[in-house]
């Protein structure tokens, strides 16, 4: 039990890092929050800082959510050999803790960004199949409406059908809903752009 919460901590932590935060001071001085739409994310950093920044962001967000399904167990096991084998259930856990992390980050007074990227991350660790769906799901969507916003939650939205499509057990299709909550709930001030038409394009 104590393993596991340590592990949870650690995956938080991990999800809190506010790399497009960083990027904003290392590469221009400026607090991201502070331009475009002031989010703490990949897309306002392609916005504001431009296309090689705002993937470089989105890739080390994704990392976040990948390593915390994937690295981090291992060394766990590594570090502490009687915690044994990791279920399935605390991968969700460290999955769940490490997009947390990003959307409530505890280095920016808990306000971070959308977690469209480490969900991504997640999904790639734990359900590759799922995760290459829902990119296809976004993609297409974004072709034809050029809103990232509006692509991402059609994305979330796609999540639990997938699980369900794939075969998923009933733990991680709930699982899905919940990340399917959480990412449209993120999304609610770009709904309300969306809805009166102020939503800006790519």
């Amino acid at each position: 039990m104590i393993y596991t919460l340590a592990a949870v901590i650690c995956a938080y932590l991990l999800g809190s890092i506010p790399t497009a935060y960083v990027f904003g001071r290392l590469l221009k001085g400026i607090d991201i929050r502070e331009h475009g739409s002031g989010n703490v994310g990949a897309t306002n950093v392609f916005r504001t800082m431009g296309k090689g920044a705002g993937i470089a962001v989105f890739a080390v967000d994704f990392a976040k959510g990948l390593v915390a399904v994937t690295v981090l167990p291992l060394i766990f096991q590594r570090m502490f050999p009687g915690s044994g084998k990791w279920s399935g259930d605390v991968l969700l856990l460290l999955g769940a803790s490490a997009i947390a992390g990003h959307i409530w980050t505890v280095f920016l007074r808990f306000k971070g960004g959308k977690g469209v990227a480490t969900t991504a991350g997640v999904m790639a660790g734990l359900a590759p199949l799922i995760m290459a769906a829902g990119l296809v799901i976004w993609v297409v969507v974004f072709s034809i409406w050029r809103y990232v916003s509006f692509a991402s939650i059609i994305a979330a939205l796609s999540l639990p059908a997938m699980s369900v499509l794939f075969g998923r057990d009933i733990v991680f299709t709930l699982f899905c809903a919940v990340l399917c909550i959480v990412g449209i709930y993120s999304h609610r001030s770009n709904i309300k752009r969306l809805l009166t038409g102020t939503e800006k394009k790519i």
